[in-house]
């Protein structure tokens, strides 16, 4: 009798290691738009999906921010906290966050290798199917609803990597679904009007549920609207039933009075820039008055001032490097980047600005030049066009040819392949300033911002 010598293959022990099997799956942007596979993962892995309360995050710009501001609200009332966001910048575990930090890389690895036979069960079915395997983005999303369940955690606050209807995370019920600002982003995807858009975000409205929004254009918050009502549940939207009544600067950020929909929050320290995140912060509250108590009561504003305290949103207008001021900040699309342009100037008092631009190829990166032409025509900026390592960069001598069709002034541009020799050449041109005046910011898309946090030698977020 010969004996099977065959050998298996070995299971990771580390979580690069498991980044590499996940990336050797269809990418992040080649989403499918199905759940029935991840309906199947959950009945085989016992259903982690209910294993605890979800708040679900939708919106085209602000859910990340919105997402740890929530978070900080739960962990100051004592709660454990689970928060999944995408993408993730510096590092996978960035993902699936514990208690405000990333997930243990030992508890990433032990649970990726317990999981790793119920996903063999659904891709072999899949594929039986003449389906593809299960995506990166879809395993991602499996591993942190197990990950959530063998913490345990008591509420986890789940943000939509794309759409809502049909995006992994819908598997999980939201006991609140918050909806941030709708606008055209993913249009190749999504639609290419904002009531399109809407329709897929209004996926993750579920009956038993409670609906907080920020302010939306008319059509988009008619759709949300009529798919709150359609399901029965509350609805609440920032700009009717609460919002911010006030807003100014401070030291590292802005102190914030929130009408919330139980109670009125004055004095509110939020770290962040800008008057989106006052807004983002308005529409945290609403979310937890919604979850504590249907938004009829009354948060504890000492417990709210400690949590927003502690809150912070990593490359997000994030000040990375001083002398000169580099800060670097995810915008991605034309919405993103004009509230960011007016968050910058509004809390820096810049003489001169370099900016360090690089783009993804499904982005709209005419809109894009074409907004932050506009939002700085009124400070000195020169631009330095640059790419992230990721194939999906826009050329940045591409970008250069853009810009020049604009108008842009072509003694105000330089190209830069790669982007540490693009960052050098932003500090040098906003020392150059002489007095001390000239920033940097790096921006365009999450990937270069990623990349300038680790060249830069900024932590894991």
């Amino acid at each position: 009798m010969t004996e099977n010598t065959a050998s298996t293959p070995s299971e990771p022990t580390t979580v690069e290691e498991v980044y590499g099997i996940l990336l050797g799956r269809a990418p992040e942007n080649r989403m499918e738009p199905r759940l029935a596979p991840l309906f199947r993962a959950m009945d085989v892995l016992g259903e982690p999906n209910k294993a605890f309360p979800i708040i679900h995050i939708t919106g085209t710009n602000g859910k990340t921010s919105t997402a740890r501001m929530i978070e900080a609200g739960l962990r100051a009332h004592g709660l454990r906290t689970g928060r999944y966001t995408s993408p993730h910048l510096s590092r996978v575990t960035e993902r699936i966050s514990i208690d405000g930090a990333p997930v243990s890389d030992e508890a990433f690895v032990r649970i990726w290798n317990e999981i790793t036979p119920y996903l063999d069960i659904v891709d072999a079915e899949l594929v039986a199917a003449g389906e593809p395997r299960l995506t990166y983005f879809e395993c991602v999303t499996i591993l942190g609803f197990a990950v959530f369940a063998d913490q345990p955690v008591d509420v986890a606050v789940i943000e939509v990597g794309l759409g809502g209807i049909t995006d992994a995370t819908n598997v999980g019920d939201g006991a609140v679904s918050v909806v941030t600002p709708i606008s055209l982003d993913h249009t190749d995807l999504l639609g290419d009007t904002v009531e399109d858009i809407a329709r897929e975000k209004a996926g993750i409205i579920k009956p038993g549920g409670f609906l907080v929004s920020a302010a939306q254009p008319a059509g988009a918050a008619q759709i949300l609207l009529d798919k709150a009502r359609e399901v029965g549940v509350p609805y609440r939207f920032e700009g009717v039933e609460f919002g911010v009544e006030s807003r100014a600067l401070a030291v590292g950020g802005q102190i914030v009075t929130v009408r919330g929909l139980a109670g009125r929050y004055e004095d509110l320290a939020v770290p962040l820039h800008g008057a989106h995140q006052a807004e983002n912060a308005a529409v945290a509250v609403a979310a937890l008055e919604a979850f504590f108590g249907g938004g009829e009561k009354e948060l504890s504003i000492d417990l709210l001032r400690e949590g927003f305290e502690q809150v912070s949103s990593p490359g997000r207008l994030e000040v990375i490097r001083t002398s000169p001021t580099i800060i670097v900040d995810a915008a991605h699309n034309p919405d993103g980047i004009r509230v960011s342009a007016r968050a910058l100037t509004e809390a820096f008092d810049f003489s001169g600005l370099v900016v360090v631009l690089g783009v993804l190829r499904e982005k709209d990166a005419e809109e894009i030049l074409r907004t932050l032409q506009e939002e700085f025509s009124d400070l000195p900026v020169e631009y330095c066009f640059t790419q992230s390592a990721s194939p999906r960069a826009i050329p940045a001598d591409e970008l250069a040819e853009l810009a020049l069709d604009l108008g842009y002034d072509e003694e105000s541009i330089r190209v830069a392949e790669k982007l540490d020799d693009a960052i050098e050449y932003a500090v040098e041109r906003a020392d150059a300033t002489g007095d001390f005046g000239g920033g940097v910011l790096i921006t365009g898309s999450i990937t270069v911002v990623g990349e300038a946090r680790t060249l830069l030698g900024k932590d894991a977020a």
